[in-house]
């Protein structure tokens, strides 16, 4: 776009329970449909091997697929469900789209959720064995899935080899002093003579190690040479497995309270992994504010977890529960990515809605309106550029809250609890209804929310500035209904119009105005686009968007 005038455009709709798009009705060419929902026609690419933007889907295990009958999900069963992710064909619509997977921790670990490990280069015999991951990695290539391990850095099991050699010599050497010479491990853990907030008592001595989580959870001592040697053979042990990149768990924790700390940690290992493989994704989880968890982009790793959009608390739900004004939200996306950017213009945003450890995002809604605001808070989220992450089952609306464990149920394939693959989730979970039905049924239903997922991924795969896009707030056409966003990457640029309302919202196109001054007109539109019951109408300079929904144009030449 080099000059000003009514630039032409292309329009998709995502709406409330359809995406839609339109190559030019009216004009003879060909319209691709699913169910009420009109599809866009354009090319499906997946991202190269070396490409950083995906769309992943965090997978805890346990909970996933079963393959053995045991009750318990294993690697062995994530392989067998790769198709429903990706089938490794763009040409088919049958599966999710998925480019990423992100699994929680698979090494052996005394609890259920293995936040606790006892052995860094190993799989939990629960999961199968060390060649049902390698299996695991080869198929995820052949369908250009970039596989990421959780890695647990923070702290290990108390059975650790590590912790029980340095424990049982703390106990050998009585009111002596503890030399990391005669035992080299008293230096892998942050131990004390005498009791300190946040530590636990080594049985039958005076000695007490750091803890912040668990007592059987004790704090690792990053600052020591031999464990960042240690970790640097489990990185190169993992990556020439085939593991594309980690997650990296609770970073901010390394040295509680001193975020210079731990991004000095971060900048370490970072350049270490880089240094083997500069190809390596990372993604760091610090539960923290705003301000301070855009500090750690300063360490170079590429993402940070963006804990302010998500959950019950989250600018998402605000958004879409109407406690917030739509204008706010292209003004926090844009916010957000020139904050992270002043850190490292490099960094890569991964926006999420939903995680393990949070309530499951289509329980935050009540009421008649619940499924299309569960919806829409879905296509802010998977708009967002950056990696978007999906947490299993959340694009089948499952539903749990309260306890851990009730937020890591068994993925509903089926109705039937003893079906093909079904899991028995943790022990400790309660009984949760889940009102929107199995995936099985929703297949069925081309308006459910597994379809609208499904299409939502299609659309960050059709379209490089959506997912890599910077962003511009359209603000004089943003009102507290709608939200005005652009993105832009390389010579493509979109435009993105939230109704965030149960209301139809009419927009004059004519008083749109891009941030290069290009002024959408409605005669320059090439599309009609129908959304359900309700029709996206467009006359001369006029845009009725339905209730909820999500209108994207395409601007061209």
């Amino acid at each position: 776009m080099k000059k000003k005038g009514g630039s032409k455009i292309s329009i998709l709709l995502l709406c409330g329970l359809l995406l839609l798009s339109c190559t030019g009705c009216g004009k003879g060419k060909e319209e691709i449909y699913a169910g009420a929902s009109l599809l866009s026609g354009r090319e499906v690419r997946m991202p190269e091997a070396s490409d950083k933007y995906r769309t992943f889907y965090e997978i805890f295990v346990y909970s996933f697929y079963d393959s053995n009958g045991d009750g318990i999900g294993d690697l062995a069963g994530v392989t067998e469900k790769l198709d429903y992710l990706n089938d490794g064909d763009s040409a088919t619509d049958s599966d999710l789209g998925i480019s990423g997977i992100w699994l929680m921790p698979i090494m052996p670990s005394n609890t259920y959720h293995k936040y606790d490990v006892k052995d860094y280069m190993a799989i939990d015999p629960v999961y199968g064995s060390m060649e049902d991951f390698e299996k695991l990695v080869e198929e995820c290539g052949k369908r250009d899935i970039n596989l990421i391990i959780d890695l647990v850095m923070n702290h290990t099991s108390s059975a650790h080899p590590w912790f029980q050699e340095a424990c049982s010599y703390l106990k050998s050497i009585g009111d002596g002093e503890a030399s990391a010479e005669e035992c080299p491990y008293v230096e892998y853990y942050n131990f004390h003579k005498g009791m300190k907030w946040g530590y636990s008592q080594v049985a039958d001595t005076d000695w007490y190690y750091e803890a912040n989580f668990w007592s059987e959870m004790p704090d690792l001592n990053l600052y020591s040479e031999k464990v960042r040697a240690e970790f640097e053979e489990i990185c190169k042990f993992w990556l020439e497995k085939g593991v594309a990149g980690f997650r990296l768990d609770a970073v901010k924790e390394f040295v509680s309270e001193d975020t210079e700390a731990n991004v000095e940690i971060l900048t370490w290992f970072n350049d270490m992994v880089k240094g083997i493989n500069p190809d390596t994704y990372l993604v760091g989880e610090a539960w923290t504010n705003q301000p301070e968890y855009a500090k750690y982009y300063a360490s170079g790793m590429d993402s940070v977890f963006d804990f302010v959009f998500a959950g019950d608390t989250g600018l998402i739900y605000k958004l879409a529960s109407g406690l917030y004004q739509a204008e706010q939200y292209g003004g926090y996306v844009e916010k957000a990515e020139s904050l992270y950017a002043s850190y490292n213009e490099n960094y890569v945003n991964a926006p999420f809605y939903n995680n393990h450890d949070l309530d499951r995002a289509a329980g935050y809604y009540k009421g008649e309106e619940a499924l299309d605001q569960a919806k829409i808070a879905a296509a802010l989220n998977l708009t967002m550029s950056g990696n978007a992450f999906v947490y299993y089952g959340d694009e089948i609306g499952m539903l749990g809250s309260g306890i851990d464990e009730n937020k890591r149920l068994g993925m509903r394939w089926t109705t039937d609890q003893a079906g093909q693959g079904m899991c028995k989730g943790p022990q400790a979970a309660e009984a949760v209804t889940q009102v929107y039905g199995s995936l099985e049924e929703q297949q069925a239903d081309l308006t459910s929310m597994y379809c609208y997922y499904k299409n939502l991924i299609r659309l960050r795969n059709q379209f490089p500035s959506i997912t890599k896009g910077k962003s511009t707030h359209l603000a004089e056409a943003s009102d507290k209904e709608l939200c005005v966003l652009q993105k832009t990457y390389g010579e493509e640029t979109v435009c993105l119009f939230y109704n965030i309302s149960g209301q139809p919202k009419t927009v004059d196109l004519s008083g749109v105005t891009l941030a290069d001054g290009t002024v959408l007109k409605g005669k320059m539109l090439e599309a009609s686009v129908v959304a359900g019951e309700e029709r996206v109408a467009v006359e001369k300079d006029s845009l009725t968007i339905p209730g909820y929904s999500v209108v994207v144009l395409l601007v061209t030449e």
